[in-house]
């Protein structure tokens, strides 16, 4: 996927239509010149709707739309005619996107189901015309309802990663290596920090029949809870991994543990929810020590994380690490 293309952030001003009046009319006629009252309804205000979309992978296709409008219904007539309904407006987005108020910051609705739909700002319902009002002791009225406004508000619209791995590590741990090689994905590769900047996804197969997906999350950097480099940006993507996946490379200038640790804290100062997801830490570049130093650095291992050595480039314990992802993934 181009980083061009790839949109995770959009503000848009939505509006819900208005509900049409209701009529306050009387029936006139060459037999009946003072009929009763016969206004009708008017007609329910379109609402703004959220749909997912498994066909979406980004907000790409919001990236240029600053306002989005739902027709208001119309006014009732006379005859018991109703007002039609204005139209719905459908807004297709990809699962894990999240709609905030943006002047609170309120989380408005949530969308991770395919063919999910939610209503995200419901329209004015429609009046009721001066039929509706007449009783046995008041058998002209003369008033009908107005209908209800619609809402209007500037809304946030952000894409939370779904997967069930997260690639969490600092720049050029390997991450974007590891995934093009347990899947089909090809995200760019290279030998200098913040290669990838934007997630990429990766359909990886354990054994036959076992599938699961791993998103590389780009380069968190440290300071990145308080908004260094793309911090924010990239440290929400992980709120909707199932298990974290800690890569530190075999040749990082710090210890392993150090590292995982500096790692987890940005998690925790983000948001500490994120360190009751399972974790597991895996050694990256193995292919670039031996046995004797393997060794040497088992012993600098933190604890309480499953640990494991591998290597993207020679495939060592690559399908040992799937193994272990699909066995947590699956863990009661």
């Amino acid at each position: 996927m181009a980083e061009q293309n790839f949109v995770d952030y959009v503000k848009i001003m939505f509006r819900s239509g208005k509900g049409g009046a209701g009529s306050s009319h009387f029936y006139r006629g060459p037999a009946m010149p003072l009929g009763g009252p016969d206004g009708g309804d008017g007609g329910h205000g379109g609402h703004i709707i959220l749909r997912a979309d498994p066909q979406e992978w980004t907000l790409l296709s919001l990236r240029y739309k600053k306002h989005i409008f739902a027709e208001d219904g119309q006014g009732g007539r006379g005859g018991l005619k109703s007002g039609s309904d204005g139209d719905t407006i459908i807004v297709n987005v990809p699962l894990g996107t999240v709609a905030k108020d943006a002047e609170t910051g309120e989380i408005l609705l949530e969308i991770t189901e395919a063919g999910e739909e939610k209503i995200l700002l419901p329209g004015g319902r429609g009046g009721k015309g001066n039929d509706f009002f007449k009783t046995s002791t008041n058998r002209a009225p003369k008033y009908a309802q107005p209908g209800e406004p619609g809402l209007e508000k500037w809304i946030i619209l952000e894409l939370k990663v779904l997967a069930d791995v997260g690639l969490v590590g600092f720049p050029n741990a390997g991450k974007s290596t590891l995934l093009s090689s347990v899947s089909a994905a090809k995200p760019k590769i290279g030998d200098y920090a913040f290669t990838t900047l934007t997630p990429n996804l990766g359909i990886v197969e354990s054994r036959p029949g076992q599938t699961f997906i791993m998103a590389d999350i780009p380069g968190i950097i440290e300071g990145a809870h308080e908004g260094k480099g793309l911090g924010h940006r990239f440290l929400r993507h992980i709120e909707r991994n199932s298990i974290l996946l800690f890569l530190v490379p075999a040749d990082t200038i710090r210890n392993i543990s150090e590292e995982y640790h500096i790692l987890l804290n940005e998690l925790r100062e983000f948001n500490p929810d994120l360190l009751d997801k399972p974790r597991i830490l895996a050694v990256s570049k193995c292919d670039l020590i031996d046995q004797d130093l393997e060794q040497m650095l088992r012993e600098t291992l933190p604890e309480g994380v499953p640990c494991i050595f591998i290597s993207a480039v020679s495939n060592s314990n690559i399908q040992k690490l799937k193994d272990m992802l699909w066995k947590q993934l699956n863990a009661e």
